[in-house]
């Protein structure tokens, strides 16, 4: 499955803070708590414009987080639903541009507004390519029973079924022992 490439940067991205939340997350805890988590997770990206680094701009992105899993688990009508509200409150507006390494590329919000502001519009625009395209299928949770990790799958047949390879292998581990029980009982 092949989306623009920022469209796909978003959505991982997306997963990445949606992965953030406790349940979702390696360490089972909230890790998104402090300021200092908020810069670590941005660090490795090209994030342009404002931010605050201060409490109200974490509390923020906090609530985005909650935004983009509600989003995820959606079925496409109602994902149009409120796709198109957090567009509104966004104060989207879409236009090309190009800045660092980046080629041409859409942003929808002004480079001054709140670091939150900016996320919503953005992960608003990568679903609005996944409704475009219907392939909402391709957003998940994971498979692994005691994860609530997301995960978009941009595979070519559409089989990504966990969220980490960590995910994966304890759930192999569990069946084969499974199996290997049932072998010898």
């Amino acid at each position: 499955m092949h989306f623009a490439p920022d469209t796909e940067e978003e959505l991982e991205w997306a997963v990445l803070l949606a992965n953030t939340a406790p349940g979702a997350s390696r360490s089972g805890t909230d890790e998104l708590t402090t300021v200092e988590q908020l810069d670590a997770l941005l660090a490795p990206f090209s994030f342009t414009g404002r931010i605050d680094h201060d409490e109200a701009e974490l509390q923020g992105v906090r609530q985005t987080r909650d935004l983009v899993r509600e989003v995820w688990n959606m079925d496409r009508d109602d994902a149009v639903t409120a796709v198109n509200r957090m567009l509104r409150e966004a104060k989207a507006l879409p236009s090309l541009v190009r800045h660092g390494t980046l080629d041409w590329h859409l942003h929808a919000t002004s480079p001054d507004a709140p670091l939150a502001e900016r996320l919503v519009a953005e992960a608003a625009m990568a679903f609005v390519d996944v409704i475009r395209m219907d392939e909402m299928d391709r957003l998940r949770e994971c498979a692994a029973p005691d994860c609530t990790g997301l995960l978009v799958d941009l595979s070519r047949n559409g089989s990504k079924r966990f969220c980490s390879v960590r995910c994966s292998n304890r759930v192999n581990m569990v069946a084969h022992r499974a199996r290997t029980s049932a072998e010898r009982g």
